[in-house]
């Protein structure tokens, strides 16, 4: 970019009253100095230019005289050259072949410059306005995003003279959407790499299984084979946990096909995180071994959970949560009605709904007395026949004060402020959508330690009535829902959402989880923000910490051990801020982490331990057959073409035939002569200088 500057002075008035300001100063002037003087006659003709010179001045400043800078900014075009640095670039295009390639770019960019251009370099893992340079690629991004890496450029070259962008690729993507379906306003002329021949390979393309399987119980574990040049042979597939095999799979390679499939039958051990692995053998003249392992990890727990469900009478509310509870696995179910579906004696279950229980007139008493004496968390669900005096007695962690008979009609209303589980943003537009339902009207108090998941909106009004209670002590968790006319929730969620009331049913799920966590409520609790993490994700730990009557405290010191598979470790120090930020672990390699963490809270020392899981995702391995056409496609849709690394000197030809032209721009400055200050400063000294000859002239 250069600039260039020019400068104009002038007035906001007609020119020819300068001579005006000029004969004003000549009068002062002569006025001034035609009489008899006691200095030379040259002295007097010098003060009288001077003050000739400092009237003149001063008159012309009424004339609001302004320079007028005119700037003029010539950028020239630019030429990216987008680098797709991603490790199959380097492991499926022969070495020769790339290193043509790298010098092809370097030649482009040298003749470019030559005629004017300016060149940058991007990669996959470039920064924000930070250009790589090509003499320091290294092909090692293990994802490509074609799409993320263009939209980049574009917003990083937005408002500058982005002529056109050079994208060196071998048309591989596995992260992202495809770039062939999005517009970018510049044409992109690619140069394709790799090989467009089928590799002899066999690969692992799709691990099937359930994250969460029971003890002693059989579970599937489904590999998708895809395989090149095996056609009509067989395969064997191994199940390995450690250094143990489980299992092995002999495999049929249909000819005429590219895909196969193999299916293991495992038996779930103790209750635990467990990591599988299962591996293709490899094979003679097989192209590279890297895609032929995946990871599963499966939690194992303890067995289905049993659910009571419980209540005072025939209910729409108990289809609606039969019908959440059973659309998940990994809960059996057992109804009770008073009258109708007695509970039997010594019946086992971990946590009960109880439906409007107690109930007015002692009905249901029996299975109340059978959730007590077995201490089972329990979920109450208030309605017109709860008897609201017995509930609030239970310990629940809310009071219930009711004024008259006439309910109010409610929505739900995701608290922000409970933390035990979130509440994303669609299912708070779904809550918005459901219609009211009845709930008490009165008093409502939360009791030590109890915590509001969803509050009450009356109409458009939010209030912090709360709506969805838990509470309860730490050796039996409570929970409360203050509405029986939930059963519309779900029905009207499955209308409007093709039978699907997933918000509904994940609340209850989330609900008896939350009542079921190990009864003895920890004031450390830290936890990983996800399920599993990427080789390449930024593992993070959120963490909870509570003071003794279980309220929520923040910013409180905690220690954290890291230990890896090979009992290395890595400690880290954090706090938990009040807005939720987890602490960023940063990459790791793949396996089964132990973390173990320490805090003191009012000055009792509290410990917490857990695991996090990271899995490899050979990604850039899966697929060793460049896709050229994907490429093709992209140049096509932005107006230019395809090129090969041997077609560099084709491709600066028709970068300097379209002719990209210099963007020149012009930038006005207008500045008052009066505002600058140094002009006081000289307009002073002249008259000082005059003063002061004067007076050692012998002027009076």
């Amino acid at each position: 970019m250069t600039l260039s500057a020019f400068r104009l002075l002038t007035t906001q008035y007609s020119p020819w009253l300068i001579l005006l300001c000029l004969l004003v100063g000549a009068g002062y002037a002569a006025l001034q100095y035609s009489a008899k003087t006691p200095w030379s006659k040259q002295l007097n003709y010098g003060l009288a230019t001077l003050r000739f010179v400092v009237v003149s001045f001063l008159c012309y400043l009424l004339l609001a005289p302004y320079i007028k800078t005119t700037t003029t900014r010539t950028e020239q075009p630019t030429v990216v050259l987008a680098v797709d640095n991603s490790q199959s670039v380097e492991l499926f295009t022969p070495k020769a072949v790339l290193s043509q390639a790298i010098s092809g770019l370097a030649g482009l960019a040298e003749t470019l410059r030559a005629k004017g251009f300016t060149v940058e370099t991007r990669t996959l893992s470039s920064r924000p306005n930070r250009p790589a340079r090509l003499d320091s690629l290294r092909f090692g991004v293990p994802t490509t995003d074609l799409d993320r890496a263009l939209t980049d450029t574009r917003d990083a070259y937005d408002g500058r003279n982005l002529a056109s962008v050079v994208l060196l690729s071998d048309g591989l993507v596995n992260q992202g959407r495809s770039p062939v379906y999005s517009d970018y306003n510049f044409p992109i002329y690619s140069v394709a790499v790799g090989d467009t021949v089928p590799k002899r390979d066999l690969r692992l393309t799709g691990l099937t299984y359930n994250r969460v399987a029971f003890s002693g119980n059989k579970f599937p574990l489904e590999a998708e084979l895809g395989f090149e040049g095996y056609a009509g042979g067989t395969a064997t597939v191994e199940l390995r946990e450690g250094t143990r095999v489980l299992d092995r799979a002999r495999v049929a390679l249909p000819t005429g096909r590219r895909r196969a499939k193999a299916t293991f039958q495992v038996t779930a051990p103790a209750p635990g995180k467990r990591r599988y692995e299962v591996r293709v053998v490899p094979q003679p003249g097989e192209f590279t071994p890297l895609n032929n392992a995946r990871t599963a990890f499966i939690e194992i727990v303890k067995g289905k959970l049993r659910v009571l469900l419980a209540g005072a009478a025939p209910h729409p509310d108990l289809k609606a949560l039969r019908a959440a509870i059973l659309a998940n696995d990994n809960f059996d179910l057992t109804l009770a009605l008073p009258g109708v579906a007695p509970l039997k004696a010594g019946a086992d279950f971990d946590v009960a709904i109880l439906h409007q229980l107690p109930a007015q007139g002692g009905l249901g008493n029996d299975i109340l007395a059978q959730v007590k004496a077995r201490r089972t968390p329990a979920f109450y669900i208030i309605g017109a026949q709860s008897d609201l005096p017995a509930y609030n007695q239970l310990g629940a962690g809310l009071t219930i004060q009711a004024r008259g008979a006439q309910p109010d009609d409610v929505t739900p209303l995701p608290n922000p402020g409970f933390a035990r589980f979130a509440t994303d943003e669609e299912a708070a537009r779904r809550y918005g959508q459901y219609p009211p339902a009845p709930v008490p009207f009165g008093d409502l108090r939360l009791g030590p330690g109890a915590e509001a998941a969803l509050w009450q909106q009356v109409g458009r009004v939010a209030t912090q009535k709360p709506l969805l209670v838990f509470g309860g002590s730490a050796e039996r968790r409570q929970a409360t829902l203050l509405t029986d006319g939930s059963w519309q929730w779900r029905l009207s969620e499955a209308v409007a959402h093709d039978d699907r009331p997933e918000v509904y049913d994940r609340l209850i799920i989330r609900t008896l989880q939350l009542l079921t966590q190990n009864a003895n409520k920890k004031r450390l609790d830290v936890y990983p923000t996800q399920e599993r993490f990427g080789t390449q994700d930024d593992v993070t730990l959120g963490a909870e910490t509570y003071n003794a009557v279980f309220e929520r405290l923040y910013n409180q010191k905690i220690d954290l051990t890291l230990t890896d598979e090979k009992k290395q470790t890595r400690r880290f120090n954090f706090a938990n801020p009040e807005d939720g930020s987890p602490l960023r672990l940063g990459p790791l390699p793949a396996g089964l982490y132990r973390y173990q963490a320490r805090a003191t809270l009012g000055g009792q020392a509290q410990q917490d331990a857990g695991e996090l899981l990271v899995q490899s995702q050979p990604l850039e391995a899966l697929e060793s057959r460049a896709d050229h056409n994907l490429l093709a496609q992209l140049s096509r849709r932005s107006g230019a073409r395809l090129y090969y690394p041997t077609q560099f000197d084709k491709l600066a030809q028709d970068i300097l035939q379209a002719n990209y032209k210099p963007v020149i721009t012009a930038e006005e400055d207008v500045k008052d002569l009066i505002n600058l200050k140094w002009i006081f400063f000289v307009i002073l000294a002249f008259l000082t200088v005059e003063w002061a000859v004067r007076k050692y002239s012998g002027s009076l």
